[in-house]
């Protein structure tokens, strides 16, 4: 599985971005599939999963401002972030597996990430 991250960039607190992830090789519509980030120093944070029903969950840090989806037909999984805060800098990885059980910081497969950084 291959998965490759687009979109970030450097947006003003208050600001948008729409991250996408293109997911590539033995890549199933049932695997379960999210977002982590990483800031330097910190370690990795949870923000978004979806489960193989399509159910999500989200961090308490981004509920209600981040939204999950994902496109069967074109194998990508994006990431609306709207009311961007000066917190939410860091990379973003976007990521899959197979046992959904497994909490999203310890899926399987990861991209390279983009970096989102919020003056």
């Amino acid at each position: 599985v291959q998965l490759v991250e687009s979109g970030g960039g450097t947006v003003q607190a208050g600001g948008s971005l729409r991250l996408s992830c293109r997911a590539s090789g033995r890549f199933y519509r049932r695997y379960c599939v999210g977002w982590f980030r990483q800031a330097p120093g910190e370690e990795r944070e949870g923000i978004a999963a979806m489960d193989s029903n399509g159910k999500i969950r989200y961090a308490t840090s981004v509920k209600g401002r981040f939204i999950l989806s994902k496109d069967n037909a074109n194998n990508t999984v994006y990431l609306q972030m709207n009311s961007l805060k000066p917190e939410d800098t860091a990379m973003y990885y976007c990521t899959a597996d197979q046992n959904c059980v497994r909490a999203v910081t310890d899926f399987a497969y990861w991209g390279q990430g983009t970096q989102v950084t919020v003056s």
